[in-house]
């Protein structure tokens, strides 16, 4: 009898309470700096405190209990800005802040401009349980602008509603993916991206998300007498479907759309289970023509999304003025109509 599968049971359950004990921990923190941040703004709004009287406070406490760490004056006021940012919140959306570390809502109050942008940030974070180094590459490879300004997942996810998936998530599908992490240069095959994808499949997951999951290159399906090879695949857990991904290093070609189809519908057919849903495709060109994608996809029945990739980070503050103009597009457009 080999003991050892009884041993990682062991380790499982060990592993199990210390991630409960840390959240439980995460809850009483947050709760804290809630309950601070809502006494002192109260204070400050009914005029019996300024800001002097809050340095007075953080001189006290540091006075009579120097090994208390987070309560500088400077700690103080980030405990006010976290209550009067959420205070008139959501119900759900308050509901999430237990669940995200005090490191992390500090660098969503720092870096998120916009209302609408920290509860993307939040729900993402709450639900890919980022770490701090993950959130902040997150927000620098300007997801939440990437996924606003796509103007093709609004017809994936009708297509998905009409192909009998009953849930869709905002942020799991966008027109742009950011490879920095790869390296690439300028000059690169197909074969080199795909290569570099898998050499880094962590840090992709990471831009996919944590739902998906891998399941192989060069995925073989075979239809008649041929055997065909799907680039990459993967299953996504919240879809509960396959994604097939296909490569291309060069513009996107309306050509290209036939064979991603071709291959979902290979899958469908002879690999997907009765349980799940059908297969999605998505087509990863180095460049993409919107006008182009648009007519291609507007005869295509399959859930496809045709998306580009950088190379490097993309400037935030240019993808803060799209989605600005975009917003004010949108504002003008429901004002004429």
């Amino acid at each position: 009898m080999n003991p050892a599968h009884h041993f990682t049971e062991v380790i499982t359950l060990i592993q199990q309470a210390r991630q409960r004990a840390v959240a439980s921990i995460n809850r009483e923190l947050i709760e804290l700096y809630w309950n601070v941040g809502t006494y002192i703004s109260q204070k400050v709004e009914i005029s019996e405190w300024g800001d002097g009287t809050v340095m007075q406070l953080a001189d006290y406490l540091q006075q009579q209990h120097p090994d208390w760490k987070g309560f500088s004056y400077r700690g103080l006021y980030r405990m006010r800005r976290f209550y009067e940012t959420y205070r008139d919140a959501p119900e759900f959306l308050t509901a999430l802040l237990s669940k995200i570390s005090w490191t992390n809502h500090l660098i969503i109050l720092a870096q998120c401009k916009t209302p609408e942008e920290r509860q993307f940030y939040l729900l993402l974070t709450t639900k890919e349980r980022y770490s701090t180094r993950e959130l902040e590459r997150q927000i620098a490879s300007g997801i939440y602008e990437r996924v606003m300004l796509s103007p093709n997942v609004e017809t994936v996810r009708t297509q998905l509603q009409e192909k009998g998936h009953n849930l869709i998530s905002d942020g799991i599908f966008r027109d742009q993916y950011v490879f920095e992490f790869l390296n690439l240069p300028e000059r690169h095959s197909e074969r080199d991206l795909q290569r570099a994808l898998i050499q880094n499949m962590k840090r992709f997951l990471l831009e996919l998300g944590r739902d998906f999951t891998f399941m192989g290159e060069e995925y073989p399906v075979q239809v008649g007498m041929r055997d065909f090879r799907l680039d990459l695949l993967f299953y996504h857990r919240d879809l509960r479907c396959l994604v097939a991904f296909e490569l291309k290093a060069g513009p996107f070609e309306p050509e290209y759309l036939g064979k991603l189809n071709f291959y979902l519908e290979a899958l469908d057919r002879d690999v997907r289970k009765p349980h799940e849903n059908p297969s999605i495709g998505i087509l990863l060109c180095a460049s993409t023509d919107q006008a182009v994608v648009e007519y291609a996809l507007s005869r295509t029945l399959s859930p496809t999304l045709v998306a580009d990739y950088t190379r490097q980070l993309p400037d935030k503050h240019l993808l803060e003025a799209k989605l600005a103009e975009f917003y004010q597009l949108n504002q003008a457009d429901s004002e004429d109509n």
